[in-house]
């Protein structure tokens, strides 16, 4: 009878024991899914806050549209006192460019109004589906061109200033992407990139790569613009002709 006692007592405490760690362990995964489920919902509040603010811009980005509408189409202007949704990351007013060498005075993006304009409509295009541009390069004096020139006479890399660049006539850009958050989106190679990696008709890289070059060319032909075949950020405004200027703007 002790016997049977005995064994009923440790069978009772076995089974106690099991259903103590049991709960201990179902408590803890409890409490990390918990967790879990919480920084989820953060990140989601984090998230729809974030479309929100963007979405606001883009109900205000019709606001602007009265400043564009006095701009002449000929006119020089800064992209900035039209729009502030660009990023602007001008690459020749720095020594982070294949020159090595600062050749404009500050950091201003000029162009001709009509191409500003198509810039901004192609800009709230990219908005929508979440992104938008960054210029590295706009309207290009002749002066700075024949420096260039004078610094890397290379007809592959500086348009020789006997026949000027689109640039010069404030009808060109160098662009990519960022998202939201302002990061870069992968275009397969840097910005002035002299390779045949940076060609259009390179397939050499990866989905996302192509992707992004797709979307990029797609929205910006739509608003008149063209490529040049062996730069991906490059693009010419093609709906007006303009003459080569040696406009200089103040950087005051």
């Amino acid at each position: 009878m002790v016997k049977k006692l005995l064994f009923i007592t440790f069978l009772a405490l076995l089974f106690s024991c099991k259903e103590t760690s049991v709960t201990t362990m179902t408590s803890a995964s409890t409490l990390a899914l918990l967790e879990k489920s919480k920084a989820i919902q953060l990140r989601a509040e984090r998230v729809e806050k974030h479309m929100q603010k963007w979405q606001d811009s883009l109900d205000r980005y019709d606001n602007q549209k009265i400043a564009q509408d006095e701009v002449k189409d000929d006119e020089f202007v800064d992209i900035e006192k039209l729009s502030n949704y660009f990023v602007l990351d001008m690459k020749y007013a720095t020594k982070d460019n294949f020159l090595k060498k600062e050749v404009y005075s500050c950091e201003r993006c000029y162009m001709r109004g009509v191409v500003a304009k198509a810039l901004i409509k192609a800009n709230k295009d990219f908005m929508k589906k979440g992104y938008r541009i960054k210029l590295f390069d706009c309207y290009r004096p002749y002066s700075v061109q024949k420096k260039m020139w004078k610094i890397f006479p290379n007809p592959g890399y500086v348009a020789d200033p006997k026949g000027g660049s689109i640039h010069n006539k404030g009808a060109a850009v160098d662009i990519t992407l960022t998202d939201l958050q302002g990061n870069q989106l992968d275009m397969g190679t840097d910005f002035d990139h002299f390779g045949k990696e940076a060609h259009h008709a390179y397939k050499e890289l990866s989905e996302k790569v192509i992707a992004n070059r797709k979307l990029l060319r797609e929205i910006m032909e739509k608003h008149g613009f063209s490529i040049i075949r062996t730069e991906w950020w490059h693009y010419n405004f093609k709906n007006k002709k303009f003459k080569i200027s040696d406009f200089r703007w103040k950087c005051s």
